[in-house]
């Protein structure tokens, strides 16, 4: 059971991580394409 948890703390930490690099990549996309 503390394994499941600790892999669905990883896992949703994770998701986090991953979305905030692909938003700050997408910014970072759209501010230079407007140069």
């Amino acid at each position: 059971m503390r394994n499941g948890s600790n892999l669905t703390i990883y896992i949703v930490g994770g998701i986090i991580i991953l979305h905030f690099l692909i938003g700050f990549i997408y910014l970072v996309y759209k501010l230079n394409k407007k140069k």
